[in-house]
């Protein structure tokens, strides 16, 4: 839930939340195999690809070209769902402890721990959650108000997409559907907007415009962060992998669905 100072920090742009905008297609390439069962985060550096696994908690520094492990380590991130790089460490979104960790990028030691601002449960019901088309056919939705019941019980999660630019951190989080910039000194807020769904996961730079996955929308969506406004939709068809992390590299979108590919397109 959004503490009271956040909810009126939320810039008037949240109004154009659900509004119509340019929108375009995509030719997809599955890349590669992800080395961990449940890729969940990713991060493009110089040094090569990040993925952040949700199923064995294990951050990956992999080729781009082939997906060759480069670099493998063990983390305390809770099923977490991103990550970034700072320069000199990575910063992990731990999902379900609702917290987000500065990290050794040689080790995988936690360096410090902090408190994931919007953290709550989600916003979306079973029957509302889009699932991989790789994945097995999943089990028949509840009805609606078992589903319902259902979300009332969920534990909290916390962050998802993240990204570093001009030393401050950019996290998503689904919970508050809010995108947040933050001061690592004393990890304070410094501005915020809404997202353009109920969903958002990967983040990634496009000069000055911050790119947003929506998970359940299966689409990528481009925004102004001074104003909070999005201007440009990527949609990507339903026979497509499901977009969870996302990270740009070289007018390269790469993404990831969680069933364990690691996908790309031409921007």
């Amino acid at each position: 839930m959004l503490r009271r100072r956040e909810f009126l920090a939320l810039p008037i742009a949240a109004a154009a939340f659900g509004k119509s905008v340019p929108t375009r297609k995509v030719k997809v390439e599955t890349a590669f195999r992800s080395p961990g069962p449940k890729p969940n985060g990713l991060q493009a550096t110089r040094d090569g690809l990040w993925i952040l696994d949700q199923g064995d908690n294990r951050a990956y520094l992999v080729a781009y070209k082939d997906g060759k492990v480069l670099r493998a380590l063990d983390t305390e991130s809770d099923r977490g769902s991103g990550l970034t790089f700072d320069g000199e460490a990575l910063w992990l979104a731990s999902t379900y402890n609702c917290k987000i960790y500065r990290t050794d990028a040689k080790t995988g030691k936690t360096l410090a721990s902090f408190d994931t601002p919007g953290c709550g449960p989600v916003n979306w019901t079973p029957e509302g959650t889009r699932s991989s088309p790789l994945a097995a056919k999943p089990a028949p939705r509840p009805a609606n108000a078992a589903a319902k019941k259902e979300l009332g019980r969920r534990a909290s999660t916390g962050a998802h997409g993240m990204e570093w630019k001009d030393g401050r951190l950019w996290v998503a989080v689904p919970p508050s559907q809010t995108i947040y910039r933050i001061n690592p000194k004393g990890f304070v807020v410094e501005h915020q907007f809404r997202t353009a769904g109920d969903r958002p996961h990967g983040l990634g730079w496009e000069g000055d415009a911050l790119w947003c996955t929506e998970s359940n929308d299966n689409a990528f969506y481009k925004f102004d962060v001074k104003t909070g406004e999005y201007s440009a939709k990527i949609q990507l068809a339903d026979s497509d992998p499901l977009p969870h992390g996302m990270t740009i590299w070289e007018r390269t979108m790469w993404y990831c669905d969680d069933v364990g590919v690691v996908c790309r397109f031409a921007l």
